[in-house]
Formats: C-alpha cells, sequence, structure tokens
C-alpha cells in the first residue's frame, strides 16, 4: 500500500506535469503563470506598463522582398563626416523608403576621417542592403603640396571680401576638387559601374517603382540630372578659358554629336554658366575614368583652379558630360522629385500622381529664370 506521503508525491507530479503541458501549449496561460508574472504579482514589485511588453509578432506583417532578377552593377555613393549623421539619417531613410527597400542596392560611405561606431550603426539599422565605409586617401583629399598656399589664401581673402559663397573655405575646395577628380578613383568603387550619388539634408517626393541603373544601362546613358542652374561666374573667372585651351589641344576628344549647346550660346566661344546641379547624380563611373574626362580633370587640376579661384564640381562634371558624351546620353530623371535647399524638382501632372509625390507641384524650379532646363530641352528641338 502506498503511504499518504507517495499519494502526495505523485499528485504533485501530475500537477507539475500538467502545469508544464498547458504552459507549452496554451500560450495565455503560460504568460500568466511566468515566474516573472507571479514575481509582480506576489514579490511585491510594481506592474509595467502594458506597452513595455511590446506588440505580439502575430500582428507584423512579412516584410516585402526585394526585387528579384536583373539588377545593375551598381551603388549609391555618400559623401559625409561623423557630423553629417542627421542629415546622412534623413536623406537615406526616404532613398529606401521611396526606391531601395525594393531594389537592396548597396551603399558606399566616403569620409577623409574614420567614420564613428555610432555613424556604422545608425546607418547601418535603416537598410538591409550591403554597406561599406571607406577612408579617403590623404593625397585624394588635401590641397596638393605644388599649389602656391600664399597665392591661394590671397584669393580666398578676396572672394571672402566680396561675400562669395564658400570663398574662404579649404575644405570645400577639398570636397570640390574630389569629387571632380577622385571620388570615382577611389578602391571600394572599383567594382561598380553605375553610381547614385545622395547626400545629407535632401529630400526625395516620390516613389520610384523601377530601376534607373538599368534604364542607365539600356539606353546607354552616362549622366542623369534632376536641377540645373547657372553657376556663380564670380567662383569660376578663367574655368572656361582653361576649358577652351584643352579644346584647342584636344580636339578628338569631344564628340561630335556633344551637348555644347547646353553650355555655350556661341559654339563654344564664351561659357554660358549652366551646369547639372551635382548634389544629385546618377552616372556611369566608367565614363569619368575613360580617357577623354581623365586628360580633361588632369588639364584642369594642374592649373591649380579649385584653390586659386573656387571651381566646383558641378560645373566641372557638366562641362565633362556635355562636351565628351552624346547629348542623348545626358538623361533628366522628370520622374524623380528631388530638393537640395533651396532648390527643388517636383515631377507634374501624371507623373507626379504615379509617383505618389508629396511636393507641391506648384513649387517647382525647373523653368524659373535661374534654371537651365529650357537649354538641356532645345537640344532636342
Amino acid at each position: 500500500m502506498m503511504t499518504p506521503m507517495r499519494y502526495v508525491v505523485l499528485v504533485l507530479a501530475i500537477i507539475i506535469s500538467l502545469h508544464f503541458i498547458l504552459s507549452f501549449s496554451h500560450e495565455e496561460y503560460g504568460r500568466a503563470t511566468s515566474l516573472s508574472r507571479l514575481s509582480e504579482q506576489f514579490g511585491g514589485s510594481s506592474p509595467q506598463p502594458p506597452y513595455k511588453s511590446g506588440v505580439p509578432e502575430e500582428y507584423y506583417v512579412p516584410a516585402t522582398p526585394p526585387v528579384q532578377g536583373r539588377r545593375a552593377n551598381a551603388t549609391f555613393v555618400l559623401l559625409a563626416r561623423n557630423g553629417d549623421l542627421n542629415g546622412v539619417v534623413m536623406s537615406m531613410k526616404q532613398v529606401e523608403d521611396r526606391f531601395n527597400k525594393e531594389f537592396q542596392y548597396p551603399y558606399v560611405f566616403l569620409n577623409e576621417e574614420p567614420f564613428s561606431d555610432e555613424f556604422k550603426e545608425r546607418v547601418s539599422a535603416l537598410t538591409d542592403a550591403k554597406i561599406e565605409f571607406g577612408l579617403i586617401p590623404k593625397e585624394d583629399w588635401v590641397q596638393p603640396s605644388w599649389i602656391d598656399e600664399t597665392r591661394a589664401a590671397e584669393e580666398r581673402k578676396k572672394m571672402v571680401q566680396n561675400n562669395v559663397i564658400y570663398g574662404g573655405s579649404v575644405a570645400y575646395r577639398n570636397m570640390c576638387r574630389f569629387n571632380s577628380g577622385f571620388f570615382y578613383r577611389q578602391e571600394l568603387l572599383a567594382k561598380y559601374k553605375y553610381y547614385w550619388r545622395v547626400e545629407p539634408d535632401v529630400t526625395f517626393f516620390c516613389d520610384l517603382h523601377y530601376d534607373p541603373f538599368l534604364l542607365m544601362e539600356d539606353q546607354k546613358k552616362v549622366y542623369g540630372f534632376t536641377v540645373s542652374l547657372y553657376e556663380y561666374p564670380a567662383t569660376i573667372p578663367t574655368l572656361w578659358d582653361t576649358v577652351k585651351e584643352f579644346i584647342s589641344a584636344n580636339p578628338d576628344l569631344v564628340d561630335p554629336d556633344s551637348a555644347m549647346r547646353f553650355i555655350s550660346d556661341d559654339g563654344g566661344e564664351t561659357y554660358n554658366n549652366c551646369h547639372f546641379w551635382s548634389n544629385f547624380e546618377i552616372g556611369d563611373l566608367d565614363f569619368w575614368r575613360g580617357e577623354a574626362y581623365s586628360k580633361f580633370f588632369d588639364f584642369l587640376d594642374e592649373r591649380g583652379g579649385f584653390y586659386y579661384e573656387r571651381w566646383g564640381d558641378a560645373p566641372v562634371h557638366s562641362i565633362g558630360a556635355a562636351l565628351f558624351a552624346k547629348k542623348e546620353q545626358i538623361h533628366f530623371f522628370n520622374d524623380i522629385g528631388y530638393r537640395h535647399n533651396p532648390f527643388q524638382h517636383c515631377p507634374q501632372g501624371d507623373l507626379h500622381k504615379k509617383g505618389k509625390c508629396w511636393c507641391n507641384p506648384q513649387e517647382n524650379f525647373d523653368y524659373e529664370w535661374y534654371s537651365c532646363l529650357k537649354r538641356y530641352d532645345a537640344l532636342f528641338a
């Protein structure tokens, strides 16, 4: 016969077994009888607010899988400092929401100083795409030793006195020279053919459900833009004279079907100051790496105008694209709504509706008096 103590042990064993079975088979029972819940009820600790438990997983819908199929050999490129982090996050989040959640193209971040752990963690949290962080070699970034600093400093002083924007900044000149002739030479970009340049604190207004890189590839485009405007003449007083010297020495490099009429109203005698605003670019890295543009940049660089004046990468890229590409190879991304203060391109009509754009169609720079888009249109008239 069983002793009373054995009955007690048997009953406890049955109760414990039932508890474990119910805990695994009934989620609500398991939560109600968990040690943490029991300790809250009987241990004297105060219960936590309901939101602390979070939203149960069953309420979440599966993430939309990336688009499968043909892809271009392409990447986003962001030149940024650690101090630009908040602006980078804002721009990158919009790129992901408007386009890259579907397409999952990688990112390359470039900086003349090492990126901080905080920078890497915050941008990595925004995407499932591959991200690489590159340190720009000093020789690609700083003012070259052969620049006459006494002369350069005097010219900067004059520009400050004349209220030329960024006229006194060496760092800005470093950035312009780097973007003009060195970004595409960086090791992390060597494996890519196409790039999309993104800057901090920009706005993308519209959803984009096609792949602009494939459009560039299939239609043999080399340069894409959204905003075009006039350059400040005070920043480039001798740039066009230098360009004419290069053309005179290398006439065979200018494409017979070039976009010269976009940048000059008199067949190349003078520069009308039009350029594509290069803070947004979708382009072919091999075009910049090619013989024509490489010789062109080296010629400009040797003249020192990036430091003795304040030559920007926008006119340098624009003149290079206009001279060495066919006009049909330069593409206006009319359906990509974009803003870089103070100018914006807002798609019109059906494109605004198709892209679910949230910009005001009436706030559109395309044909304002300071825009050069009409000159681009005239290339195809």
